[in-house]
């Protein structure tokens, strides 16, 4: 747990981001709607991941969701976009404040972290099909383990 907490922390730091209040933690997503939703089609990305612009972003175009409609009724997708823009980063760092991103794939540190060397496994290996497929190398992403 201590190693957890600290690697979590580390993430934070990486965001631009601070750490919620006690208990809570935005690397793992623990709304239920939140989770129930999004994971229906992908792995339920963690606030943390985006600033609180590109979840705005993504929450106000859902009709058009990276080519799907995933419409939600008004009252949970509120319920959604108020929990990742909560609980998200109001910046990161080494990303402009002017910059909106739609991917997490498009931030400086997943470029940092993973770079050349994990794009060409993507490449390579037809089971893991895209780079968002975070829980193809991440088996445990969904509680918050890198």
């Amino acid at each position: 747990m201590k190693k957890t907490l600290k690697f979590l922390a580390a993430m934070a730091v990486l965001a631009g981001a601070s750490l919620p209040a006690f208990g809570a933690s935005p690397w793992i997503v623990e709304n239920s709607a939140t989770k129930e939703e999004c994971s229906a089609c992908h792995v339920a990305y963690a606030p943390g991941f985006l600033p609180e612009r590109s979840w705005q972003a993504i929450m106000g175009n859902l009709t058009d969701h990276f080519g799907e409609d995933a419409s939600l009724n008004d009252d949970l997708r509120l319920q959604i976009t108020n929990y990742l823009t909560a609980m998200g980063p109001k910046e990161i760092n080494g990303l402009a404040a002017d910059l909106v991103p739609l991917r997490i794939s498009e931030l400086p540190w997943f470029t940092r972290e993973h770079g050349s060397r994990v794009l060409n496994r993507v490449a390579a290996d037809p089971n893991i099909g895209t780079i968002s497929n975070c829980t193809a190398c991440h088996q445990r992403a969904e509680e918050g383990r890198f």
